[in-house]
This record gives structure tokens, C-alpha cells and sequence, in this order.
């Protein structure tokens, strides 16, 4: 973050140098910041179409997730990166003050007719990007926000699907993650502990996504899903 840029600029508005060192300090993460943005609308398109493979047809959840073990991989990499980046956002605060330091500025640059609306910096984002962005950043946990609307919409656009296809899917992947993590001639395998962590992280992503989307929730007693031994493989982890 640029958080030192910008209080020192903040301190002395009439220093032309510390304000455009702030700039030049906020600018490349606001690149970072729209990239993600835009990786997170890739996961939105995306994830129905993963779905839609692992849950529909004649098979089983387990024989989907035999038959097509890429794409159910492919599914548990994107919850992986899902709440690894929701973790990092959560625990940096700057991302927001960062984005909202480049929006009052690019606002007041644009007043002063610095930039003109749409054109100039190679750094500018439109209005309307930044306003999703904002709204995007807003959110404590964004990615997962994501996904967590993306399945919902899944499920309530394929009628012709029952609700079930999805939800055994997604508790068979949680139950597969749990007995990985809590059996120890499996964890013993891991040779290092980013797969432990991979593990842990898809099964948290799953349950969320099937609370989300299950008539009764995770947490209830008529739930697919063992939370009393999800909670227990998680808390026994360092």
C-alpha cells in the first residue's frame, strides 16, 4: 500500500511533489486492484460452467468426481485462490484506502481538467469500473462473494436440475477434503503443508458454497455435510 505517500500528501496539499508521489505510489496498485477485479468476473462466468459439468447427468457425485477428476481439481483450485486472496484482502487495509485516495484524486484531476473523462492516464479507470470496484473491495470477503452469487444464480437458473446434483456434489468434496486431513495414512503423505492448507481451504469453500445454496443450510441437523467434524479436522490444525 501507499499509505505513507498519501498521508504526507494529505499533510501538505500545497506540495505539488508529495501529491504526485502519491499518485505515482497508488497508481500501480490500482492496476493490481482493476486486474482482480476483472479475474473475479472470469470466476463469475466460469464457475456455472464447471458446475453444470460435475453436476449434471446420470452420475453419482462420487462418480462425477472419479469420472472428472481435472475439472473437479480445476473447481478446488478456484477455491483455493478464492480464499487465499479473501484472507490477504482482509488483512490489508491500504487496498481500500489506496482505491479511494485514486478516486478522489483522478476526481479532482479531472475538475481541474488535468485529465479529461476517458482519456489520459494510462493508469484512469471509468467511473462505472470504479464504482464496481468499490462496491467489489467493499465486500470483507470479495471473491468468495463472488462465487457465493455465482452458485446461487447456478442453481436457481437450471431449474431442471435438481438442487441435490449440486449440493451432494459440493458435501461429497468437503467429506473427500475431511477424511484426507483427519485419516493419517493420507496426511502423512503431504510432503508439504501449502496441501494441507489446500485441503483446508476447499473444504471451508465448499461449505460455504452449499450453505449458501441448501434449503436448511450447513449448519443443520438434517445437513449432508459432518460439521462437527469439518470444525474438528480445523481446529486440530496449528
Amino acid at each position: 500500500g501507499a499509505d505513507n505517500e498519501i498521508r504526507e500528501a494529505i499533510s501538505n496539499p500545497s506540495r505539488d511533489d508529495l501529491q504526485e508521489k502519491a499518485w505515482r505510489a497508488v497508481c500501480p496498485s490500482v492496476v493490481k486492484l482493476k486486474k482482480y477485479y476483472e479475474y473475479s468476473t472470469e470466476l463469475e462466468n466460469v464457475l456455472p460452467q464447471l458446475l453444470q459439468a460435475l453436476c449434471s447427468g446420470p452420475y453419482t457425485p462420487t462418480q462425477h468426481l472419479e469420472r472428472q477428476q481435472a475439472l473437479a481439481k480445476q473447481f478446488a483450485e478456484i477455491l483455493h485462490f478464492t480464499l487465499k486472496f479473501d484472507d490477504l484482502k482482509m488483512m490489508t487495509p491500504s487496498i481500500q484506502n489506496d482505491f479511494s485516495y485514486y478516486r478522489r484524486t483522478l476526481s479532482r484531476m479531472k475538475m481541474n481538467s488535468q485529465i479529461k473523462d476517458g482519456v489520459g492516464s494510462v493508469y484512469e479507470v471509468s467511473s462505472e469500473v470504479a464504482n464496481r470496484m468499490s462496491l467489489f473491495y467493499a465486500e470483507a470477503t470479495p471473491m468468495l462473494k463472488t462465487l457465493s452469487e455465482a452458485t446461487t444464480r447456478f442453481v436457481s437458473e437450471n431449474k431442471h436440475l435438481p438442487i441435490e446434483n449440486t449440493t451432494d456434489c459440493l458435501s461429497t468434496m468437503a467429506a473427500v477434503c475431511k477424511v484426507m486431513l483427519e485419516t493419517p495414512e493420507y496426511y502423512q503423505r503431504f510432503e508439504n503443508e501449502e496441501t494441507i492448507l489446500f485441503c483446508l481451504r476447499v473444504m471451508v469453500g465448499v461449505i460455504i458454497l452449499y450453505d449458501h445454496v441448501h434449503p436448511v443450510g450447513a449448519f443443520a441437523k438434517k445437513s449432508g455435510i459432518d460439521m462437527k467434524g469439518c470444525i474438528k479436522v480445523l481446529r486440530d490444525q496449528p
